[in-house]
């Protein structure tokens, strides 16, 4: 089990480089399944989940080469249409490839669901879309197997809630489905649009129309296409976050802007700074920071996996914070570990009365109070999941003294070489195991 020792305490400054997004290039690899042509990835990341999808993808017969940023893959013919490799568990993604599964062999057979343990993530909205299109679909064991023996057909569906995996399945089931399909109340975050815009140029018609609405005219076939995976904007908020905690200054290569409106409006509301230009942008804290209340929502709100830095960020802050989070019911472990580091913070289950969510009246820890500033110390911990080791590693190295965190390969998963990284920024951080 690798490990990260860390001393804290230093303001880190310089310029870091984003990666490819982990949630785009993922759903990319699969996309290329619906093809029999080459699709070439550019800006792709060298993380744990592009190495499990990797091999979802060797197994159904994909042959993938890398050089340098740049994957190639092509799937010309699928090996099997039955997906029980048991690294693929540690993930979401195997879902995804009933789709392009049925459409090349008219059967599939994919893992039940892994991935992050930060509360439930149903699949029934993914089920009932696919079922919708025409698949047959049988849980059986571990596995969902699903059938579409006239293949899948155009329908009109509504998410009960804007889903980011339940869109994405859909679409990659619809583009090549016969007739029209109407997705509505669909989720819009950028690395779903990064999917639709490759789908877009392989020669699928999709179109987004008003009020979360999807309108997919489906193809007879796709073909190969070359294109960039866009830079992860949840390693640039956790960027910004260590500059502006550890009192530095950062310049964060290839950030978005139009992908990180909400983020950047909480930075100057808390009396940070960030300066756009044209490599990227500039975050840095010129004052003392102010409290703030956050409510995470579906894109264009603010992002579910952005709170977890922005909670270590909080607890530097002159005054009392509010993180109320509505997409997940269980992301809160991370503020155990920043009390024992020495943050004064709890959490609720009752909504703010201004703000009621789905979650209200169900007795679930969702809201998080920050009480600041506070200095941090050295602590013992180990990674949660993924996003909350972000934030392990962000109060690491505001805290004095030194910190052990375990587990660090949940953070390989979506952070390119974290730690060689900000080595280059003057932190204090070594790997071990």
């Amino acid at each position: 089990m690798g490990k990260f020792v860390i001393r804290g305490g230093k303001r880190l400054e310089g310029e870091i480089r984003l990666a490819g997004a982990k949630n785009a290039a993922t759903k990319l690899m699969i996309a290329s399944l619906l093809t029999d042509e080459p699709c070439r990835l550019d800006n792709f990341p060298d993380i744990g989940d592009t190495e499990i999808t990797e091999e979802l993808c060797r197994n159904v017969g994909s042959e993938i080469q890398k050089q340098g940023t740049t994957v190639t893959i092509q799937t010309s013919d699928i090996k099997t249409n039955r997906i029980v490799l048991e690294q693929t568990r540690k993930n979401r993604i195997p879902i995804l490839a009933l789709g392009p599964l049925l459409h090349r062999t008219g059967e599939a057979e994919v893992p039940i669901l892994g991935g992050d343990k930060i509360g439930a993530r149903p699949v029934e909205l993914h089920i009932k879309a696919l079922q919708a299109l025409g698949a047959e679909i049988e849980e059986n064991g571990n596995t969902y197997r699903a059938r579409a023996k006239g293949g899948l057909r155009g329908a009109e569906i509504k998410f009960d809630f804007p889903s980011v995996g339940a869109t994405e399945n859909t679409i990659l089931a619809a583009v090549l489905a016969k007739g029209k399909t109407v997705l509505k109340n669909s989720a819009l975050e950028p690395e779903l649009m990064n999917v639709v815009k490759m789908l877009q140029k392989m020669g699928a018609i999709i179109e987004l129309g008003a009020n979360r609405d999807f309108y997919i005219e489906g193809v007879q076939k796709l073909h190969g296409v070359r294109h960039k995976v866009l830079p992860d904007r949840n390693e640039a908020v956790s960027f910004a976050c260590l500059a502006i905690a550890t009192n530095g200054r950062i310049l964060v290569r290839e950030a978005v802007q139009d992908n990180l409106i909400t983020f950047l409006n909480t930075v100057r509301r808390m009396g940070a700074e960030y300066e756009v230009v044209p490599e990227g942008i500039i975050f840095s804290r010129p004052n003392s920071l102010r409290p703030v209340e956050v409510q995470t929502a579906v894109h264009p709100g603010y992002m579910t996996d952005w709170q977890q830095p922005l909670g270590v960020l909080l607890t530097q802050a002159d005054g009392i914070s509010r993180i109320h989070e509505t997409i997940y019911e269980d992301r809160f472990g991370y503020i155990e570990d920043l009390n024992r580091m020495g943050a004064k913070a709890e959490i609720q289950t009752a909504c703010p009365p201004e703000s009621p969510c789905r979650f209200s009246g169900k007795n679930f820890a969702h809201v998080a109070l920050l009480h600041g500033p506070t200095p941090l110390r050295g602590a013992k911990l180990a990674v949660r999941d993924l996003r909350s080791g972000i934030a392990h590693v962000i109060a690491a190295l505001v805290a004095n003294g030194e910190s052990e965190i375990e587990n660090v390969e949940e953070l390989d998963r979506g952070y390119e070489k974290i730690d060689e990284r900000l080595r280059k920024l003057g932190a204090e951080i070594s790997r071990s195991g």
